[in-house]
């Protein structure tokens, strides 16, 4: 990676959620990385958050790459105004291909859709698949109890030290894209996801 083409994926909700931070997260998250000409890739909706970001990216001048499988565009929920938009067949394709075009993980507050793709990425982390960075946006507190249950993990020998400290975590937008472009900065191996 070269700090010119620098990509972030984001994970996060296809709704809005309940308050209006979680809007201004994304919104500001986009914002950031359009501005700073990196590359947001995402799961190519353009409702909820996931529009959100994707608006705000484009409109500070980024590059927007939607992933997203068929079964969604046909449900009319695909967002057309992407720099880049792939439509796949299925969701692992769309997982896969995400994380082969991205430098960093980050999600931000959503469903169980957004916790499974980052568990996923967090986990092909630990199986040396990726050396890529994985963090969680911790708007207002909603990451607070998985964050709690993540200690409880690392406690309880289920999850390493190295592991556990490998996830980053951030409530500011700013803040946290620096430090993932830092730690992309030092990722080096090369992907390997021939095994899953």
């Amino acid at each position: 990676m070269t700090a010119a083409r620098f990509s972030v994926a984001v994970y996060c909700g296809s709704r809005p959620g309940d308050v209006p931070s979680f809007a201004d997260a994304a919104r500001e998250l986009g914002r950031l990385i359009g501005s700073e000409g990196a590359t947001l890739v995402y799961g190519g909706g353009r409702v909820g958050l996931m529009g959100v970001v994707a608006d705000a990216a484009l409109t500070a001048g980024g590059r927007v790459v939607g992933v997203i499988p068929q079964a969604l565009m046909d449900r009319e929920v695909g967002h057309r105004g992407l720099t880049e938009l792939h439509v796949v067949q299925t969701m692992h394709e769309r997982k896969q291909l995400m994380a082969e075009r991205a430098d960093a993980f980050v999600a931000l507050p959503g469903g169980i859709g957004t916790l499974e793709e980052l568990y996923e990425v967090w986990s092909w982390q630990q199986l040396g698949y990726h050396d890529k960075p994985v963090a969680l946006l911790n708007v207002d507190g909603y990451y607070d109890a998985l964050l709690e249950f993540s200690h409880t993990m690392h406690a309880r020998g289920f999850v390493s030290d190295a592991q556990f400290a490998a996830l980053l975590v951030d409530d500011d937008p700013a803040r946290l894209l620096a430090r993932l472009r830092a730690a992309a900065m030092r990722a080096t191996a090369p992907d390997d996801y021939s095994k899953i």
